[in-house]
């Protein structure tokens, strides 16, 4: 762990004068575009409306894919030096890149374990029925056109996790260190792997907020209020060991950009 850290100290030479303003700065303009490609079209059509859906796509996706040069532009204005390239530091990368779909997904389903279990119970489905279905060819081509699914569990956690995680982490880390980071943009163990985030944020929007009004009127009230006291029980019990860096590759790229680093960025 001495080496590794030593690695990261190696990689910085000092926080350039005026980066924390420059940093803030360069989220607060990225948000912006973010959201105002949302609005940019002037329709009386109601959001969910397919027209609406597409045209805020098409904006969304021009925004988000152009998102990646702010933080190039922020590097190169800054003179910032890091040795990890630019795809590293949003966490493109194939080191650790299996624990990072399994292990963050993991997690959030433990979390969810209560609106699982009461999923579960409220079904009319069968566990091979609800296997047959995901595996039917047509299920997944009636998900793909729709619009609000689309919307919902792909394109919408691909472009926030990409602008508002790996885009913007690496500009405030230099300046706000690994910790505030944590709460600046939470999740922070997804930031090793983009895919990891957005795995969990599609599972998130697939879950919903959970129906805890619908839990304690339910018929199987006891089972389903002790599933969700284990959930979160076994939520952070989990956290720290399956966040654990060590399984995404240590160094972790967007630690080389701090000047202190973090237990957070080693194991």
């Amino acid at each position: 762990m001495t080496e590794e850290k030593g690695i990261v100290r190696e990689q910085i030479e000092g926080v350039p004068e005026g980066l924390c303003w420059l940093s803030v700065l360069s989220c607060l303009l990225l948000a912006c575009c973010y959201v105002g490609s949302l609005y940019v079209w002037r329709s009386d059509l109601p959001r969910d409306h397919p027209a609406v859906i597409k045209r805020r796509f098409t904006s969304v996706l021009i925004v988000s894919g152009l998102s990646p040069l702010f933080v190039w532009a922020w590097r190169e204005f800054t003179a910032y030096r890091t040795h990890s390239p630019l795809l590293a530091l949003l966490g493109i990368r194939l080191e650790g890149f299996i624990s990072a779909i399994v292990l963050p997904l993991l997690l959030t389903m433990v979390l969810f374990l209560g609106p699982l279990i009461q999923l579960s119970m409220d079904c009319p489905w069968s566990f091979i029925d609800g296997i047959r279905v995901v595996l039917d060819p047509c299920f997944w081509t009636l998900c793909l056109s729709d619009m609000r699914w689309l919307r919902n569990q792909v394109v919408a956690p691909l472009t926030e996790e990409l602008v508002f995680r790996a885009c913007m982490l690496p500009m405030l880390v230099p300046c706000a260190g690994p910790t505030t980071a944590i709460f600046t943009c939470p999740l922070f163990f997804g930031v090793g792997h983009l895919m990891g985030p957005v795995l969990c944020h599609s599972f998130c929007n697939y879950m919903g907020f959970p129906a805890i009004s619908t839990a304690l009127e339910h018929p199987q009230r006891p089972i389903i209020l002790s599933s969700y006291l284990l959930g979160v029980t076994l939520f952070f019990l989990l956290l720290f060991p399956l966040t654990d860096p060590s399984y995404y590759g240590v160094p972790t790229p967007v630690c080389t950009l701090t000047s202190s680093p973090s237990s957070l960025c080693f194991s």
